[in-house]
């Protein structure tokens, strides 16, 4: 395994997953700029040409239809929104036809569209350019929701989200593209709903969301100065939801801790601890 940067490991998984299917498309706003999106679109339009990677105009209502509207015509669709808060001018689109096609249709047919989501603030990023609304996306039945923190798991869970037959919201936290970790030799399918252990405890269970589970981390290495041993957890996919290992972590330490980057109100870490209330009878 090499140790490469979380959004160099956006990169190669993209790469793997257009290299492996000819129907893959890639497009969002910058996706060609020089910047390439925190450097995760580099070298795409080079490779693998302009009719399958190419930008957008500024009209995310109208982009994101015409991907949805690729992606049930057969197209495996990676579209890139560079802002949470840009995106939500296609809420439309993404609740009332992307998620709701695959079953108004007696389930005859998929949307397979992975849309990329930029969160977390950044310098001079105001009120409107720095929310975190993964719970938002949560509550949308049809909908897939990742957010995930290392570039191991990211490259896998785009992967899995591109090659995923239905809606996947993907979210990155801008403070992780910089971050370095392992890089499987193979990528992975299929590892959409499942959690990960990072470290193993037995005191106490932190639960992380996409940045926050490297602040569990940092945490860990803090309470084991005080004789602490804490379990850290990666949740990965919000919806679906892994709460079998919650639960399973619970009941060998006890005492959980959960850390996200939304709304305590009606958010992540609210319904975690709500699952961890409705099964308290099975951790005794």
């Amino acid at each position: 395994m090499r140790n490469i940067s979380y959004s160099q490991a956006v990169n190669e998984a993209i790469h793997e997953a257009m290299m492996a299917d000819n129907s893959v498309i890639c497009y969002g706003l910058g996706t060609t700029d020089p910047r390439a999106i925190f450097g995760t679109t580099s070298g795409l339009v080079d490779r693998f040409g302009s009719e399958r990677v190419f930008d957008m105009p500024t009209s995310e209502n109208a982009m994101t239809g015409i991907g949805v509207g690729a992606a049930i015509a057969g197209s495996k669709v990676l579209m890139t929104h560079q802002r949470l808060d840009f995106f939500l001018l296609a809420m439309d689109q993404l609740v009332n036809s992307a998620a709701k096609w695959h079953y108004m249709f007696g389930s005859q047919t998929n949307v397979p569209i992975t849309i990329r989501l930029i969160v977390g603030r950044g310098w001079g990023q105001g009120p409107t350019h720095s929310q975190n609304l993964q719970s938002v996306f949560s509550h949308i039945p049809g909908l897939k929701v990742v957010s995930t923190s290392t570039p191991d798991n990211v490259a896998n869970l785009l992967y899995s989200s591109i090659f995923d037959p239905n809606p996947v919201i993907f979210l990155e936290h801008r403070w992780l593209h910089n971050s370095f970790g392992k890089f499987p030799n193979r990528l992975k399918k299929n590892e959409l709903g499942k959690c990960k252990i990072l470290k193993k405890g037995k005191d106490i269970t932190l639960i992380g969301l996409s940045y926050m589970t490297l602040e569990c981390i940092e945490a860990s290495k803090i309470l084991s100065k005080f004789k602490i041993n804490a379990e850290v957890l990666d949740l990965k996919t919000i919806s679906p939801l892994d709460q079998k290992t919650i639960i399973s972590s619970l009941k060998k330490t006890r005492r959980a801790l959960i850390a996200d980057t939304s709304n305590s109100f009606c958010g992540i870490s609210s319904t975690i601890a709500s699952i961890i209330y409705q099964n308290i009878n099975n951790l005794r």
